[in-house]
């Protein structure tokens, strides 16, 4: 094992593995030039995408930034992912790890001084 967190997770593994197949079936549409097989290339890419976001979201992913030492094993399931990541697109996306709503208070009214005209 490296001495470096290198993000290797099975959500990273497995859209890397996807995502590679379509590049390869995108290379074919082109030396084959066939639209539909290029289009079959980029969705698999994208089918890549969304394997992945799932498995981060299902917490086989990473959040961003570097993990504690006893965390970089691959097998290693986050726990926090439920909860979302903070500073996470993916989990921004997914309508996780957004604050709560600050409630809005009302500023007084300034207090109105007036002379006292008698004496």
């Amino acid at each position: 094992m490296s001495q470096y967190d290198e993000g290797h997770t099975i959500a990273g593994w497995t859209g890397c593995a996807v995502a590679t197949v379509g590049c390869v079936v995108l290379g074919l549409g082109v030396v084959m030039v066939s639209v539909p097989v290029l289009a079959g290339g980029g969705a698999v890419v994208l089918l890549g995408l969304l394997v992945t976001w799932a498995l981060h979201l299902a917490g086989w992913g990473k959040p961003p930034g570097r993990r504690p030492r006893e965390e970089w094993g691959l097998r290693t399931r986050d726990l926090s992912a439920r909860d979302g990541h903070p500073g996470c697109v993916g989990c921004r996306l997914a309508g996780r790890g957004r604050r709560a709503a600050v409630p809005v208070v009302a500023a007084a009214e300034p207090e109105v001084v007036t002379a006292d005209a008698g004496g």
